[in-house]
């Protein structure tokens, strides 16, 4: 299963992706919609499923990033480098 993440929630005013406690998304399968937590997300991506910010020409892979100190959490990752496409979502 394929999903595109739509919309963000933050942990307070910070806008930054190690911040954001919630997404909503849409299946790039069926069309269904829903929403998850972070930590159910980055555990879905880390077994192998695929997320993405955005479609067509501007779609942009999202990984987990799994620092030193903290919690995992997903990030965009375009062209080798990270990018900042999820805290640039709407918010919900």
């Amino acid at each position: 299963m394929a999903i595109e993440i739509t919309h963000v929630r933050f942990d307070g005013q910070r806008r930054a992706p190690e911040v954001i406690v919630a997404y909503q998304w849409v299946s790039r399968d069926n069309g269904s919609t829903g929403q998850s937590d972070k930590p159910t997300l980055v555990a879905w991506v880390s077994e192998g499923n695929v997320a993405y910010v955005g479609s067509g020409a501007n779609q942009v892979n999202v990984g987990v990033v799994d620092p030193s100190r903290g919690e995992p959490y997903l990030r965009t990752h375009a062209d080798g480098r990270y990018t900042n496409n999820l805290e640039n979502l709407p918010t919900f």
